[in-house]
């Protein structure tokens, strides 16, 4: 089970490493703002919030794969240390998303499926 948890937890990474991209790399693209629904002022006007909110994703997502990889090397507890708290903490804004905006809940759902999914294996594993 903890495998199965560890592919959950490397695709909730790659997802939040394509958030980070979005938002901090193509926020003013057309594609961008098409998936995130601004007009080309409002991106404007948020870039440099999006850049930092983008880098919060990748260091998420760095936290996990750093934990994946503490499993590798056979350091469980390091490991699971690490996924549960990247993906937790992806769980957690994902949930706040949906809570804060509910017009957004497939984004939230998006964003906290594959975490979800990592924690609850993982717990059961533990």
């Amino acid at each position: 089970m903890t495998a199965v948890a560890l592919v959950f937890a490397g695709l909730a990474a790659l997802l939040h490493t394509y958030i980070w991209v979005m938002e901090s790399l193509t926020w003013t693209s057309a594609r961008t703002r098409a998936t995130f629904g601004t007009s080309p002022a409002e991106a404007e006007a948020t870039k440099e919030l999006a850049f930092n909110q983008g880098f919060y994703n990748l260091f998420l997502a760095v936290i996990t794969v750093g934990g994946i990889a503490a499993f590798g090397a056979e350091d469980d507890r390091v490991g699971a240390t690490l996924v549960l708290c990247g993906t937790g903490s992806m769980v957690a804004a994902g949930l706040v998303l949906l809570v804060s905006s509910p017009d957004k809940a497939r984004a939230a759902i998006t964003q906290l499926a594959f975490p979800a999914v990592a924690v609850v294996l993982l717990a059961l594993a533990l």
